[in-house]
């Protein structure tokens, strides 16, 4: 699905759905905030983050539900993170990796100067990539929980290499669309803004049921 038919389906949903997400999202943010304001007095507990893995899959499976069906019950978030509580660890423990390396080595080949520089934008380049697979990732491991993951990963990074501007265009709208709700977190609407991007990742990364309800999988 293009990025505007993502954002405007994901806006659709989002509203027929809000409270429901609104409770989800609320469960997710809770738990990532508490642990973050916990690691600043004691830095291990921020390896609980790792945590967030499944409670993120959850909602997914919730993204994912609405986006192929249209409906969605607050039940389905206990069958999500019942059903995909391994691979969420998996993949939210991929995530903090990742960012930790990011955080770590941006800083880190900036500092040295010269061609660290080129290193440190080699860096950021690559995390920003990772960042832009994850669209594609979460949502085919969700919705093909029986698939291994490493095949999911591959056919998500070859996805990702045939439509790379589309993909980018998709990251940095959701990217915008969060960065206003940290700006404005004091509205609450605006604290839907992460499962409003799970629901366009959904839509953009899955393919689109048909009329009849059975998913029409791309020739």
């Amino acid at each position: 699905m293009s990025v505007g038919a993502s954002l405007r389906r994901a806006a659709r949903d989002f509203y027929g759905q809000s409270w429901r997400l609104l409770v989800l999202n609320a469960a997710l943010s809770a738990f990532v905030l508490g642990v973050v304001v916990a690691g600043l007095w004691v830095p291990p507990v921020l390896a609980l983050l790792v945590l967030a893995g499944p409670l993120a899959a959850g909602l997914m499976h919730c993204a994912v539900t609405v986006a192929q069906t249209g409906d969605l019950g607050l039940r389905d978030a206990v069958t999500g993170v019942r059903v995909h509580w391994r691979r969420g660890l998996v993949l939210g423990g991929v995530v903090l990796a990742a960012a930790a390396g990011a955080l770590f080595a941006v800083p880190f080949y900036a500092g040295l100067g010269g061609l660290g520089w080129a290193l440190a934008l080699a860096a950021l380049y690559l995390a920003a990539a990772f960042a832009i697979l994850q669209l594609e990732l979460w949502p085919l491991a969700v919705s093909e929980p029986e698939r291994p993951l490493k095949v999911v990963a591959r056919e998500s990074l070859a996805d990702l290499l045939r439509r790379p501007g589309p993909a980018s265009v998709l990251a940095l709208a959701l990217l915008a669309i969060n960065l206003v709700g940290i700006a404005a977190a004091a509205i609450p609407f605006l604290t839907l803004t992460v499962a409003y991007s799970f629901l366009a990742a959904a839509h953009f990364a899955l393919p689109r049921p048909d009329p009849g309800g059975a998913t029409a999988w791309p020739a």
